[in-house]
């Protein structure tokens, strides 16, 4: 077990919470955000972060300023063939090892984001006898938090869909997703602050004037399927001079990505990127985005109003980003278009009608339900300090006085003569 970057000690804290998230960024960012709001809430709380040294979180939480201690967790993965024997052993193990972190931490509550190393995180709060909260980001839950909710009563989701596949999920706490505090300031602009935004995100993102902007966004780790087809509509579209194409890779095709556009010509109207770090700007800039649907890209894509074509990765467990899609889809705020027939020629077909009708888009934006979104990661710290025992009761309202009782008029006695009626 190791930790990278110290933050604040948690000796002197007035609150210290450690978050279990990891694997991928739908599960990372989320419990970034949430961070945010805890210090935001308890100027000088202290977050840390219950990780391994695999997946994303790695660099992304440190980078973030936050500690990470690593645990020896192993994924919940079907696909690890005989490995998936030995998850028994690494998930004890690993709850012992966050046990440790917990108590070194003085941590007053425990909050698993999802991703496989949060279940060692709320099962070593059990352990430490903590309390713990779950959060739930898909519409359907993964591996790691139906096994977690077995082990608290504290329940939050993303998506009301998502109570029906955990255990004590009735009671669940709808919070929405969390999202950055610019993001959630994106989506709570007016129109004429939204029109002067999108005019400096153009400019910042080299959007030339009069053309559309379509933003290809593969997740966190990038999208080879989604990369490929938007090197082919680059090369379809390469003479357009109405459209722009910014494709997110992920660093490990970017290369090839950057010399595949120039063999094909597409690199006039499409530029290959890493990484999108300002969202916020994207989101604003964008008119359309095609992307796949995981839990925190479409709680974005909600909460800030942009029109999208939704690729569900298909070999998501328990197909759960189709269902996260139909969120939009049912909606009308996106279209869903299976991973197989996303192609260069189909996304052609699809896209251009839609970039040519500004009434359609608008309507697409207009009809994305930002939920409670904006607010979820206010909402879901309220619910941390809440089981953490460290929000005061509300203050008692005084009773009035008791208006004094007349005294009672004396019955007078009955004549002697009086007797009962038998009814």
């Amino acid at each position: 077990m190791t930790t990278t970057t110290p933050h604040t000690s948690p000796a002197s804290a007035a609150l210290s919470v450690v978050i279990g998230a990891g694997g991928t960024g739908g599960h990372i960012y989320p419990g970034l955000a949430l961070a945010e709001a805890l210090r935001a809430a308890v100027p000088g709380a202290v977050v840390s972060f219950i990780g391994t040294e695999r997946g994303l979180e790695s660099e992304l939480i440190p980078g973030a300023g936050y500690r990470l201690h690593t645990v020896d967790m192993i994924p919940f993965d079907p696909a690890l063939g005989a490995k998936r024997y030995l998850l028994p052993a690494a998930l004890l193990r690993s709850a012992h090892q966050a046990r440790s972190v917990i108590r070194a931490q003085g941590a007053h509550a425990v909050v698993g984001m999802g991703g496989y190393p949060s279940a060692p995180a709320v099962l070593g709060a059990r352990l430490a006898g903590l309390p713990a909260v779950i959060h739930e980001s898909n519409a359907v839950p993964g591996r790691a938090n139906r096994f977690a909710a077995r082990l608290t009563p504290h329940i939050a989701v993303a998506f009301d869909r998502s109570r029906a596949h955990l255990a004590g999920g009735r009671r669940a706490l709808t919070t929405g997703m969390p999202i950055s505090a610019a993001l959630s300031g994106l989506a709570e602009l007016s129109g004429a602050d939204r029109a002067a935004l999108r005019v400096e995100a153009r400019r910042a993102l080299g959007v030339a004037a009069g053309r559309r902007l379509v933003v290809f966004n593969g997740g966190s780790l990038g999208a080879v399927r989604l990369t490929r087809a938007a090197v082919a509509l680059a090369g379809l579209w390469q003479d357009r001079d109405d459209v722009q194409l910014l494709v997110k890779t992920g660093p490990g095709v970017l290369a090839d990505t950057v010399a595949e556009l120039a063999a094909s010509g597409g690199q006039r109207v499409a530029r290959a990127v890493p990484y999108l770090d300002r969202m916020d700007l994207v989101y604003a800039a964008a008119d359309l985005v095609v992307c796949r649907a995981g839990s925190a890209t479409v709680a974005e894509l909600a909460a800030t109003g942009v029109p999208a074509v939704l690729v569900p990765y298909p070999y998501a467990p328990g197909d759960h980003q189709s269902h996260n899609a139909r969120v939009l889809s049912d909606a009308g705020a996106g279209l869903l278009l299976p991973d197989a027939e996303t192609t260069g020629v189909r996304l052609a077909a699809v896209i251009g009608p839609l970039l040519a009708d500004g009434a359609r888009l608008s309507a697409m934006a207009g009809a994305a339900d930002p939920g409670p979104h904006a607010r979820a990661a206010e909402l879901l710290a309220a619910e941390v300090l809440r089981v953490a025992g460290l929000v005061p009761a509300p203050p008692l309202t005084p009773v009035p006085p008791l208006t004094p009782v007349p005294p009672l008029t004396p019955v007078p006695p009955l004549p002697a003569t009086a007797r009962l009626e038998r009814i």
